[in-house]
């Protein structure tokens, strides 16, 4: 059985009807931001990417509960204000249904940056790690994700290169960018780990 690299599953409620997104090799693609509500009572708006046909298959309404498993997707996009690292979640599937909040996320790939650990004013211990995650016709995303407490001091001291499987949640956090002219409010998305493992290198058997 091939090893699933990348694996998403989300249960929220669609916060706005899907709007044409871009087209690639005549296949057309829509965008729409799913809300996913969080224990604390905070949600997470999370960027849906889906394929005209799946859509035609199960059409989406703002406010029904909707089902989506797919993989997260990364692009780095060059604009007049420089690169930026665009996130979304690329729809396999879906489905309109009754049921609970869900956010889980399965990643595996390796260290593609040195960790940075930091530490919030709280005292509490975040690690900031990018991992590279292989897909298919020899893409690669680029996942940003954040480690809390032992984990994040262990992870501290990995070496790029070292390969990982995280579980985790995909959540959505807002920020204020200082551009040259202005302040322009932006969202980033990136992987809230709660779990790490280390995984053997290839041949290490």
């Amino acid at each position: 059985m091939e090893l699933q690299t990348n694996h998403a599953v989300f249960y929220g409620y669609p916060a706005e009807a899907p709007a044409f997104s871009h087209e690639n090799h005549g296949r057309r693609f829509f965008r729409f931001l799913l809300e996913v509500p969080r224990l604390s009572g905070a949600e997470d708006l999370l960027p849906v990417v889906v394929s005209e046909e799946l859509l035609s298959a199960c059409p989406v309404e703002a406010g029904g509960g909707l089902r989506v498993t797919g993989q997260i997707r990364t692009f780095n996009s060059r604009g007049s204000v420089g690169r930026r690292l665009l996130i979304s979640v690329y729809a396999e599937t879906m489905a309109v249904c009754d049921g609970l909040p869900e956010n889980e996320v399965l990643l595996t790939g390796a260290l593609c940056k040195p960790p940075v650990l930091r530490r919030t004013p709280l005292g509490r211990d975040i690690c900031d790690i990018m991992l590279a995650v292989s897909r298919k016709y020899h893409r690669t995303d680029y996942v940003p994700c954040i480690l809390w407490g032992r984990t994040a001091l262990e992870t501290a001291e990995l070496a790029v290169g070292t390969r990982l499987e995280l579980h985790g949640r995909l959540q959505s956090r807002k920020y204020l960018k200082v551009l040259e002219d202005r302040t322009e409010e932006r969202t980033a998305y990136e992987v809230s780990v709660m779990e790490a493992f280390l995984l053997p290198e290839p041949g290490d058997f």
